[in-house]
């Protein structure tokens, strides 16, 4: 039991660093992905003053403005496109659904690594230097 409990904290650990070792492009373009499949719309930035204005947004996180009494939504994308992601209310809950979607699929993705890694038959490689060796 004991051994499972290990194997699934590196196979977790293991997929949070390899998560973590992605470069904030290639996180862009995952999230670029859900947001175009969700209904938001790509705005090039074409013009100085947009170029500053896109500036003032968090880069790569989608927030929430108001316009003509309508909630919008924006995503700042410097990174990747140099644009601007806009959707509205039903393209917010698509890529929240996306969202979650992609979530499931990432943890099954985990469970397997993790009942492949638990399938691995350690006696065949020896006893080692001590119990838990190979921790």
């Amino acid at each position: 039991m004991k051994h499972r409990l290990v194997t699934g904290l590196i196979a977790i650990s293991m997929s949070a660093l390899i998560a973590g070792c992605a470069s904030p492009v290639e996180r862009a373009n995952e999230k670029n992905d859900l947001l175009s499949a969700a209904g938001f719309h790509i705005v090039p930035v074409t013009t100085d003053a947009q170029r500053l204005q896109l500036q003032t947004l968090p880069p790569n996180r989608v927030v929430q403005k108001v316009k003509d009494g309508k909630p919008v939504f924006l995503y700042a994308d410097p990174y990747s496109c140099g644009c601007l992601y806009v959707g509205d209310e039903t393209a917010w809950d698509n890529y929240k659904r996306e969202q979650l979607q992609q979530k499931f699929i990432d943890q099954e993705r985990m469970n397997a690594e993790m009942n492949e890694n638990a399938a691995w038959n350690w006696s065949m490689w020896g006893p080692g230097p001590g119990p838990g060796w190979w921790y």
